[in-house]
Order: C-alpha cells, then structure tokens, then sequence
C-alpha cells in the first residue's frame, strides 16, 4: 500500500481483494464503485490477505464467475480487475453448475437418488467391505430361449405344413421344426395347427396329417402334447363348427387314429365321460369311441380316411376316367368333368385321360363328340390342370397304339388326323408333337388301270 492510501497494482493482483470501510470486496462489486473507492483518499483501504473464492450464481454472459474473465478498465493510469484470474470452475461458458451424473458418479459417492430401493442386501464384489464369502451362492448360468409368439409360430410353422402336404415327408418336417427356436415350447400348438389345415382339405391330407403326427410321436411330439393338443381342440370344437359343420366327425376320427397308432392312450376318451357340457365335444368323443370299439376296430382304422390319390388301383382309376368322359359326352357340363378329376387327386396320372379321351373319340367317330372332347381338353390346358407334358404323354402313347387301333377302327388314321389338327388349332397340342402324328399311305390292292376288275387267275 501506498503512504497516500492507494492499492498498488502490484498489491492488488496478488491479493485479488480489498476491504474498504469494513467491506469486503471479493469481486462481486461494481465498477463504478471500485474505482471512487479507490480514487477517495479520505477512506481508509486494508489488505485482506486470504482471497475468497466467490460462487456462481448463474452462468449468463458478463457475470461474474462464469469463467470468464472481466475486462480491464483504466481509470487514471490505474487497471483494476473486476474478476479473478485462477478461477478453479470452467472457463467454456457452458453448464448448470449441478454435479454430474445426477450425483450417482465419481470416487466416494452414494450413488443416484433412490438407488437404494433395489439394492437386495447381497454383495458380490470381493473387494466391497459388505462381502461374505460364507453367504454367496455359486453361479448358475442357463441357456433361455426367447418366447415365440402366437404371430411369429404361424408364420414359420404354416407354411412347414402346407409344404409338407406337397412333399409328404415326415423327416423334413421334423428337422425343420427342430431347426427354429421356440417352436420346441408349443408343441402341442403343431399338432393342433396340423389337424385345423386338414379340416379344410380332403381325405389325403387327412391321411398325411395321422401319418404326420404318427412320425413324429417320440422324435419331436410327446404324449402329453399330443393330449393337450386334441384336448384344446375339443374346447374350441364349437367354433370350428361354425366353420366346418363336420368337425366334430373328422375330430373323432383323428382321435381314433391317434388311438389306434399308439400316440394317444385309450383313457383319454373315457377322462371325458360325464364332464362334457358342449353337444359338439360329445359328439366328437362319441365317434371315436364307436370307432374303437368296433370289431377289429383297431386294423379298420389304419383306412379311416380312405385310400385315395396314387394309393388306389389303376384300373380303379381308369373307370373313373372313362366314366367322367361317357358323361361328358352325354351332358356337355365341362365344369362337372372337371370336379370330378380333380376328386380323383392324380395329377400324375392325367396322361390317362387324354388317352382315353382320344380312344374314344376314334371309336365314336362323330364331329359332335371330336368338338366335345376338344373343348374339354382346352379348358384343362388353359387352367393348368392337365400340364403340357400330361398333355403330349397322352397324345404320344396313343400315337404308339395306333397300330392296335387300326384292328377295331380301319379309319382311325384319318379320324386321328383330325381330331389332332382341331386341338393344334386351339392350341391345346404343341407344334412338336403335331409333327409326330403318324401318317399311315394308302394301299392300292388292285391297278389303277383295271378300272377295278379283279384279274382272273391263269391256269397253268
């Protein structure tokens, strides 16, 4: 200090705070009135030796401990500092001035406000002061599988299905089902799906779902799914009805099946007796157990379905073929042809139909039923029914016989020429098989200069 009562510049930057009239000034004072403080000789200016540290009480611009420093003012050749210089908070202007991570971060803290309703007494870090060895269990790690949902099983488990009523291979099923995680959890949720898709089809996919649940019984299926499996389907029996009004025979029946396969034990169907409410639900037990307490009831049910498709004979087959074509002829109602090979359940097998019906058109011999047969054909061409290849297969195979059909129709040549130009031009027979139409010459038995007169015989 100055013998004439003024703060060095020296003194001042050092220190960093006065205390004028018994007021301390730690930084927080105004310009205007530091500096008449100090231009005022009559006043009288101490030294305070420890520098306060101020508080932030905001963080707008131009305030003071904001950590920015103040400007510098002259005021008669002399600078006074309006802030402190080694301020220890953040100099970037930015920030609330709150502890950081709510309080629940750094060395020594108690963590974030209501951490402590969670805490389960238990202490697993060694090097906390709270473990005890003596009260810890060992670890267990499990492998957990997600929960598949009612959406997400039918997406993968529907189309497995339907694939398999193409296929009819068991073992691809089983390993695909194997293969997705969380379908192993609804297992009976398979079986109950497998019989709900067959309800809607016919008695070959009702044969393919029994075989389908016998295989799978002990590899994939247990028997308490396949009971709890029959068992949600006999609760929901009433809306199923609604639906598919013999529902409650077919469930019978694959209830029989299931019995009869050795994949559902008999006391199933007796657990029933007596707590049944819903007509429907009796009705389905009710036909299982008739169909099991028949004579030799357990070998008849092996055919409870049938034998249709490629399991019935052939010549079962080709009579219903030609019967299909007889009245076809007889009625014209293509459409109704049509129900009744599709019934048959051979697409592999139409071949045979293509054949009979240009047998029959050669031994019929007339322009009506040639237009007739050539409709029909065309019709199943264009929806696909008949495929191309079934298509040329039966024209071929009656291209080979014709030497046998000569025997009972001597023009069938001509009458095949016919009926195989008639399809070429609506398109129902290709180029490349209309290229093999056989084509038989004419004989002559006697000279054409002979004017028909049969030679004598000259006697030697």
């Amino acid at each position: 200090m100055t013998s004439n009562g003024v703060i060095s510049e020296e003194n001042f930057l050092q220190n960093g705070e006065v205390d004028i009239e018994n007021d301390e000034v730690n930084g927080n004072i105004g310009e205007d009135e530091m500096v008449s403080s100090i231009d005022s000789p009559s006043k009288e200016i101490r030294i305070v030796r420890k520098a306060k540290r101020f508080h932030r009480q905001n963080s707008g611009e131009g305030q003071p401990g904001n950590g920015v420093l103040p400007n510098i003012k002259q005021n008669n050749n002399k600078s006074v500092i309006l802030g402190l210089k080694n301020s220890r908070k953040s100099r970037d202007g930015l920030g609330r001035g709150l502890a950081k991570k709510g309080g629940a971060g750094g060395k020594g803290t108690w963590g974030a406000p209501g951490d402590e309703l969670f805490e389960d007494g238990s202490c697993r870090d060694a090097k906390d002061p709270n473990y005890d060895s003596d009260s810890q269990d060992e670890y267990v790690v499990d492998s957990v599988e997600p929960e598949m949902t009612q959406e997400e099983f039918m997406k993968v488990v529907e189309p497995v299905l339907l694939e398999y009523f193409e296929h009819g291979d068991t073992f691809e099923v089983e390993q695909t089902l194997r293969d997705h995680v969380g379908v192993k959890e609804k297992r009976a949720k398979v079986l109950e799906l497998a019989v709900n898709l067959a309800l809607d089809r016919k008695a070959t996919q009702r044969e393919m779902t029994s075989v389908l649940i016998s295989d799978l019984y002990g590899k994939f299926l247990l028997q308490k799914d396949i009971s709890l499996g029959f068992d949600d389907m006999l609760n929901n029996l009433a809306d199923l009805t609604i639906d598919a009004p013999d529902a409650p025979q077919i469930m019978g029946q694959f209830i029989a099946r299931a019995v009869a396969d050795d994949c559902l034990a008999p006391k199933f169907i007796s657990s029933y007796k007596g707590k049944v409410e819903c007509p429907h639900k009796q009705s389905a037990l009710d036909k299982a157990e008739l169909l099991l307490s028949r004579k030799h009831g357990i070998v008849r049910l092996d055919n409870i379905w049938g034998t249709g498709g490629g399991i019935r004979p052939v010549k079962f087959l080709i009579k219903q073929m030609v019967l299909l074509l007889k009245e076809l002829l007889s009625s014209g109602d293509i459409p109704e042809a049509t129900r009744c090979l599709q019934d048959l359940e051979v697409p592999h097998f139409h071949h045979e139909l293509v054949y009979e019906a240009t047998v029959m058109i050669l031994e019929d011999s007339t322009e009506r039923a040639a237009h007739r047969m050539c409709d029909l054909l065309k019709s199943l061409a264009q929806s696909v029914i008949i495929t191309p290849e079934q298509m040329a297969q039966g024209f071929r195979r009656v291209f080979d016989s014709m030497p046998d059909i000569c025997l009972d129709v001597p023009n069938a040549y001509s009458l095949l020429e016919r009926f195989v130009t008639m399809c070429h031009r609506e398109k129902v027979v290709s180029s490349d098989v209309f290229q093999e139409l056989p084509l038989r010459g004419r004989k002559r038995f006697v000279s054409e200069g002979d004017g028909g007169r049969i030679k004598p015989q000259v006697l030697s």
